[in-house]
């Protein structure tokens, strides 16, 4: 077989497809970033000032969940909001929820983080936040939620061995009490009305526990206004608008 002849290029111009390539051969950098952690790398500067963060599927703690279920793993979105922090290019985060729940510590770890970042930070629920998700949904500086989207409060369940001695209910009750705390302290809801809904009766097939939908989680403080990803994006420019002109403040 005759060996191939490409035709000779002009000077300083580079072939659009290597000699062998086939055209519709993607690159494999974001796509591998986009598979393994569900985005692509922290924004630079010449991108957005808003980066987005997705908790979807399932809350993956410290034990790995069956391949066929839809999660999101705890250790990837810890150094996202680490890099977000660092990052001066960010200037604020927008968190957005569909989850069924997952692990408590996973969640409120999650929570926390989201709680501390210096700045500006906003969540949207849109179809659910239920169970852990109601932290993460309440741990940012202002939260939305759609009209259609809902919310599952209800006591932390264990499963696994359970060892029948008192230490175990202590221990049950001290996990519960943090996500009460944590929930009616990053929101309006008080106290009360929350162990209320979460101890509620009759309204959940196997459990107890309240079903919230969104204009009623709005009404009893839970999430701070009805809306969606305009609403949410809007607030967010507000809130970092502001932050520059607090800066803009403290150095004159």
């Amino acid at each position: 077989m005759p060996p191939t002849i490409h035709p000779p290029q002009p000077p300083g111009v580079q072939p659009a497809t290597p000699p062998g390539m086939p055209l519709d051969m993607p690159s494999r950098g974001p796509v591998d970033t986009i598979q393994a952690l569900g985005t692509t790398n922290v924004p630079s500067t010449d991108q957005s000032n808003i980066y987005c963060i997705n908790v979807i599927g399932q809350v993956e703690g410290h034990v790995v969940l069956p391949p066929q279920n839809k999660t999101t793993k705890y250790e990837h979105i810890i150094p996202q909001l680490v890099a977000v922090e660092q990052n001066n290019s960010v200037e604020g985060v927008l968190i957005i929820l569909n989850t069924v729940g997952g692990d408590v510590e996973a969640g409120l770890a999650l929570a926390e983080m989201i709680s501390s970042l210096s700045k500006p930070t906003v969540t949207l629920v849109l179809g659910g936040g239920h169970s852990i998700g109601v932290p993460i949904a309440t741990a940012s500086d202002y939260s939305f939620i759609a009209d259609t989207a809902t919310m599952t409060i209800h006591p932390i369940r264990l499963t696994g061995l359970v060892i029948g001695v008192p230490q175990s209910f202590e221990y049950l009750e001290k996990m519960q009490e943090r996500v009460v705390s944590f929930v009616t302290t990053h929101s309006n809801i008080t106290e009360d009305k929350f162990r209320e809904l979460m101890l509620k009766t009759g309204e959940l097939a196997r459990d107890i526990g309240t079903t919230v939908v969104g204009r009623d989680a709005v009404k009893y403080g839970l999430i701070n206004e009805l809306g969606g990803l305009g609403h949410a994006i809007r607030k967010l420019n507000e809130m970092i608008s502001e932050r520059r002109n607090r800066g803009t403040e403290v150095l004159q």
